[in-house]
């Protein structure tokens, strides 16, 4: 039976700005689900800190809500315990790129098979409009008391420097051509990135709509290929998706990179351990004969060098 986008949100009150741009996010992110036909009981959203933080409590999917730059390597551990889910990271720049930067490369020199939608502000926005990672040095928008004293990241030279497979940035006020993005972003074996310019009507007055209309240009409308048919071409696509990605002006969009020849992670551990993924930690027992395999004694026997004996009255002194 076909899918239509409302199967894929939930009640939950959206409680973002209006006019944010999250909600073209989220309403791509709806939209591709359902032309993907993605049965939501196989799909796990994870999510950071911050407003892009709550759209996992808006997708009628699996959701975790991630601590602080954590959420990457939440995806990771849900990912290799259950290979057959879709799993995707909704996060801000400053979640990822910020606390979470290491995460952010670990995903890409692993190769694993997460869709990573980054929704790109410039600016801390729930915590009122501190420069995020990605704002260029020199800006000064509304909350900032003196302009940005930073060097900004750039996501997609970032993403292909880390080894990631599927490189592409879109607009949040484009729902049409971000949604075709992240069905792309899905269906790739490997990690992917899809860049987010995503505006913040409240504390963003520098990187507005209106400056993105001006601003953006549709890669694949220059007759741009970014597909490696064959290995032998990766290095100079990648070369040249590298250099486009840091072209000054006008602000590409599109795929800018896709190598679909890379092995993910799972596939390299399944050749390393034979019964990877037909019996991946997911598809273990956890129970016989309705009684638990893992029983506070066993564990107890286990761990047992590592178990400290506390006193009834150290737990009095600890408040425990």
């Amino acid at each position: 039976m076909a899918r239509s986008p409302s199967d894929y949100r939930t009640e939950v009150w959206v409680d973002w700005c209006p006019g944010c741009g999250n909600f073209g996010i989220l309403a791509a992110a709806a939209r591709a689900f359902a032309e993907l036909e993605l049965d939501p009981s196989k799909v796990v959203v994870v999510s950071g800190i911050g407003c892009s933080g709550k759209t996992s409590h808006f997708l009628k999917v699996n959701g975790v809500h991630a601590i602080h730059g954590r959420a990457i390597p939440v995806a990771t551990g849900i990912k290799l315990a259950n290979p057959e889910l879709t799993v995707v990271v909704h996060g801000g720049d400053g979640d990822l790129l910020g606390i979470g930067a290491g995460h952010f490369v670990a995903l890409g020199r692993r190769n694993l098979d997460i869709a990573v939608v980054l929704h790109d502000n410039r600016v801390y926005g729930l915590t009122k409009g501190q420069a995020s990672p990605t704002l260029p040095y020199g800006v000064k928008t509304k909350a900032l008391a003196y302009p940005n004293v930073h060097f900004a990241v750039n996501p997609i030279a970032l993403a292909l420097a880390s080894g990631y497979t599927f490189v592409a940035r879109s607009y949040a006020f484009d729902a049409a051509h971000l949604k075709e993005v992240l069905k792309r972003a899905i269906l790739h074996k490997g990690a992917a990135l899809v860049d987010v310019l995503q505006p913040c009507v409240t504390f963003n007055d520098v990187f507005t709509a209106e400056y993105y209309r001006k601003s953006i240009y549709y890669l694949e409308r220059e007759g741009w290929d970014p597909l490696v048919r064959d290995p032998g071409e990766a290095e100079e696509k990648l070369a040249k998706a590298f250099a486009k990605s840091l072209e000054e002006g006008r602000i590409p969009v599109g795929v800018f990179y896709e190598n679909p020849h890379v092995p993910t992670f799972e596939e390299r551990i399944a050749k390393r351990v034979s019964a990877y993924p037909q019996r991946s930690p997911a598809k273990q027992p956890i129970e016989r004969d309705g009684k638990p395999l893992l029983s506070r004694e066993l564990l107890k026997k286990v761990f047992a060098e590592f178990v400290v004996e506390v006193s009834k009255e150290r737990h009095a002194q600890v408040g425990t």
